[in-house]
Order: C-alpha cells, then sequence, then structure tokens
C-alpha cells in the first residue's frame, strides 16, 4: 500500500502546496502597495498633418507629431516584488464619432537595477498618432498621460496611471512642410 510511487507523489504534493502558500504570502506582502508616483510631462511642440488614409477611396486622415519632456522617479515603484515596469505614454481624446479614443505613442522598459530616474528631453512619439478621420485638428482636449504594468515576481499584473497629466490643444491648420 505504502509503495515508493506512493510516498513519492505525496511529498511532491505536499511540497506543491508548500511553494503554493509561499508564493501567495509573497503575493499578499505587496498586493495592496500604492504604486503611483508623480510624473512630470511638458510638450514643446506639437504639428498636425493631413495624409492619405488608403483605408477607403480618396480618404484622408490627420497624424500628429508631439515633441515632450518627461521626468520621474520610478524608484518607490521597485520592491522585491517587482522585476521590470513596461511604461507608456498615451493620448486620450473624443470626437464627434468615437467618445473615447486611445493611442499610444511612446513606451520603454525599465527592468529591475537600471536607472529609475527618467529625465527624458525633446523625445518624439515612437509610434503614429493617428486618428481616423480629422478628430485631431482644432481638437482642444487631448489628454497625455504616463501608465505603467508593473511586471511582479509572484502575482497580478497592475496597470498603474501616474498622477500627473497633460492637456493640450491641437492647432487649426495643417503643416505643409515634408519634414519633421
Amino acid at each position: 500500500m505504502n509503495t515508493v510511487l506512493s510516498r513519492a507523489n505525496s511529498l511532491f504534493a505536499f511540497s506543491l502546496s508548500v511553494m503554493a502558500a509561499l508564493t501567495f504570502g509573497c503575493f499578499i506582502t505587496t498586493a495592496f502597495k500604492d504604486r503611483r508616483v508623480p510624473v512630470d510631462i511638458h510638450v514643446s511642440k506639437v504639428m498636425l498633418k493631413n495624409v492619405d488614409d488608403f483605408t477607403g477611396p480618396r480618404e484622408r486622415s490627420d497624424l500628429g507629431f508631439i515633441t515632450f519632456d518627461l521626468s520621474a522617479d520610478l524608484q518607490p515603484i521597485f520592491d522585491w516584488n517587482v522585476k521590470q515596469l513596461f511604461l507608456y505614454l498615451s493620448a486620450e481624446y473624443a470626437t464627434k464619432s468615437n467618445a473615447l479614443n486611445q493611442v499610444v505613442l511612446w513606451d520603454k522598459i525599465v527592468l529591475r537595477g537600471e536607472n529609475t530616474k527618467l529625465n527624458l528631453r525633446d523625445m518624439k512619439s515612437k509610434y503614429f498618432f493617428f486618428d481616423d478621420g480629422n478628430g485631431l485638428r482644432a481638437n482642444k482636449n487631448i489628454t497625455l498621460m504616463l501608465s505603467w504594468n508593473v511586471v511582479p515576481n509572484a502575482g497580478i499584473l497592475p496597470l498603474v496611471a501616474g498622477s500627473g497629466q497633460i492637456s493640450l490643444p491641437f492647432p487649426d491648420t495643417y503643416e505643409s512642410t515634408k519634414s519633421y
């Protein structure tokens, strides 16, 4: 009845139960920590172009370009249960056709042990700020915010928005120059 396989199975099941309990204990020690930090975003240049959309016949859409400064101290977020942060700068705005538009403009991964003080100057958006139509032109309330996913060693993957955002107006006219 108490064969070697039966005893090995009991030992394995007990070990897994203990490891699961320890992992849950590790997760619960940091589960309720506030991971928000102040973020300072400053926009130095906004430019708007009207470009071919290629999704329909003779359609043109808005393409925005933003140059921004970003500073934040991410050190308080890191503790023993944080492997890395996935940071991303997003723009939120409303148009006539959509109550909420969200576009990711820039992202960065910060690993444990790297420099956690962000002090970025004259950054350009990494991804296209493209609107399906003409919702960017003369839009007076485009909000930029820095958010991040905390990648833990154990536990859930929280999505956190930094405390600090900026609302900016887009120009009423399109740029006609070819370069940015």
